[in-house]
């Protein structure tokens, strides 16, 4: 049995520069983490340095896909260029590499027509396996009319749509992700917290605005063991009457949604979240962790017919 790491970030020298200009002081939160902290070499690496990092964590194949925040908070023209550059990129050293990486698409959502067919010549020229996108572009949330070009295109490639958590709203931040100097501020509104309830938000948005309904045969996929939405499913059951879905709410993430741990390696998650859901393992670190090679060595043998994906 083969394990597949599905969160496996990387960043390019073009992207970091174009980051800086963007950010000069490296305001946004996780900036910092990514531009110029002891993570940004193997951010960088994509190459065997990588490769021996999985087989010190067991982990046959990784999905490499650009770390947040993506190209989602630049202007539309550069994040054009860059989505190009960048899976080409990717699919070099998948290349270099058979077996051992394979891709998710990164998009210039800020100009949703150019991201969708860059998402079709990534698929069918590139062999990319679908894109991951975090949960905003631009101040834009992803359910909006707007985007629905890439999702067409997504349903069309039966290409897998992996949603990644974003930094929330300036608003948000201040209101609720503020007050106690840093780096508390930045973690309780990335990693620790604010990330997940985001995109688990996003992920509701998407269901009710019709996103599933318009286009059902698209995947997505949700990190971080279902971003808290997942758990709260019964609770949401009462927006069912509410809404001019087809279905329940809950029916959408059992046909779907994919659920990955996302870095929390957690059997009480495992045990809670499954149910016959399809599982597959993604990390969100650039490379594997001691910790989730323990975890996936007792996936292996665990449970593992549950994992079809």
């Amino acid at each position: 049995m083969k394990l597949y790491g599905l969160e496996e970030h990387f960043v390019t020298a073009d992207v970091v520069e174009a980051w800086k200009r963007h950010d000069p002081q490296l305001a946004e939160p996780m900036m910092k983490w990514a531009i110029a902290s002891d993570i940004t070499p193997t951010l960088l690496d994509i190459g065997d340095g990588r490769v021996a990092a999985m087989d010190d964590a067991g982990i046959d194949t990784a999905v490499l896909s650009l770390t947040t925040p993506g190209l989602q908070n630049l202007d539309a023209a550069e994040a054009v260029t860059l989505q190009v550059s960048t899976n080409d990129e990717i699919a070099h050293a998948v290349r270099h590499h058979p077996g051992r990486f394979q891709g998710f698409a990164t998009l210039a959502t800020s100009a949703p027509s150019a991201a969708a067919d860059e998402l079709r010549r990534a698929v069918t020229e590139l062999g990319l396996n679908g894109t991951l996108v975090n949960a905003n572009s631009r101040g834009r949330a992803l359910d909006a009319p707007e985007f629905w070009d890439i999702y067409e295109a997504a349903e069309d490639l039966r290409a897998p749509v992996y949603l990644h958590p974003s930094v929330p709203f300036p608003v948000v931040n201040e209101a609720y992700y503020s007050g106690f100097g840093e780096p508390v501020n930045s973690m309780l509104a990335t990693g620790a917290f604010g990330w997940h309830y985001d995109a688990g938000l996003t992920v509701l948005r998407m269901i009710i605005a019709g996103v599933l309904d318009r286009f059902p045969e698209l995947q997505l996929i949700l990190g971080h063991w279902g971003e808290v939405v997942l758990f709260y499913l019964d609770r949401i059951a009462a927006m069912d009457s509410l809404t001019a879905l087809r279905r329940p709410i809950a029916e959408y993430f059992r046909t779907n949604i994919f659920i990955t741990p996302g870095g929390i390696s957690s059997h009480k998650y495992l045990r809670w979240t499954l149910e016959g859901r399809r599982e597959p393992l993604g990390d969100g670190r650039p490379r594997p962790s001691s910790r989730r090679s323990r975890y996936a060595q007792s996936r292996r043998a665990a449970d593992a017919p549950r994992r079809t994906w």
